[in-house]
């Protein structure tokens, strides 16, 4: 095939192993690229160093494939900006032997990864993304650590840790993010305290802690929030802000009535 001038391609199969096809490499204008594999197991999908031949290529998205598979034949890719990554095989892919993250994609500045069950420990490379301005993790019920390198990612705007379930804290280095102005906790019931030192946040202005069951209190530090705007609560996180609402007065709380069956996040598959 030739398709000088695509700029999008989807590609989709049912298959344990996948080679990108060739006609790839001529490309030239192709700028988004989704692979989504209909497979019971996570694909292996060989072939990926063809998309260093594309210049314009700013967007991937894929879906149920084996990502450590790609990882050792990962070439630069400077013109990628965003990544999603859907109910794929992560845990493993920046690992001894895999090409440096910030090597091959150093211009990234947006990352979703959803429903990766096998994630248990954030990889601490990712924290090299120095461009990245929008990091979302959800639905990873395994998840129960990020690493203390998450500081580093001082273009961060957005962190979206939204249902995962097993999460236990944020790191103490979040006090970095100094760009950061939302940030969506919302639903990691296994978080029992915040970062004392979250005041130092200076550019948040929305949260959102719908779900957050397990804390007992907010560290005194979210005094300092002078920019924060909106908090996305339940009625049982909303009473941890009454002792700060004489001061934080521009803040807007916003209750949220749970009208579904929560029990559903834990039965999904692991």
């Amino acid at each position: 095939m030739h398709l000088p001038k695509a700029e999008v391609l989807v590609l989709n199969f049912q298959t344990e192993n996948y080679v990108l096809p060739k006609f790839v490499k001529r490309m030239s204008k192709l700028k988004v690229l989704i692979v989504t594999n209909y497979g019971f197991l996570q694909a292996d999908l060989s072939n990926f160093k063809l998309l260093g031949f594309l210049p314009d290529l700013k967007r991937i998205r894929l879906e149920h494939i084996s990502i450590p598979s790609i990882s050792k034949d990962l070439k630069q890719l400077k013109s990628v900006q965003k990544i999603s990554l859907f109910m794929c095989s992560i845990g493993q892919a920046f690992g001894k032997g895999s090409i440096q993250i910030l090597d091959a994609l150093p211009n990234l500045a947006e990352m979703h990864i959803d429903y990766c069950h096998d994630l248990v420990e954030l990889p601490a490379e990712l924290c090299d993304l120095i461009c990245l301005k929008e990091l979302s993790i959800t639905n990873c019920h395994n998840l129960s650590s990020l690493p203390e390198k998450i500081g580093k990612l001082v273009s961060l705007e957005v962190l979206r840790l939204r249902s995962c379930t097993d999460l236990l804290e944020l790191p103490g280095s979040i006090r970095n993010l100094k760009k950061l102005n939302f940030l969506d906790i919302s639903y990691c019931f296994s978080i029992k305290q915040l970062p004392e030192h979250i005041g130092e946040t200076c550019s948040l202005k929305k949260l959102n802690m719908r779900q957050c069951s397990r804390l007992q209190d907010l560290p005194a530090s979210v005094l300092d929030l002078e920019q924060l705007k909106d908090v996305i609560c339940d009625s049982e996180t909303e009473i941890l802000w009454e002792p700060f609402l004489p001061v934080l007065k521009n803040i807007h709380i916003k209750v949220v009535k749970e009208d579904i069956n929560l029990n559903w996040l834990h039965k999904l598959p692991s």
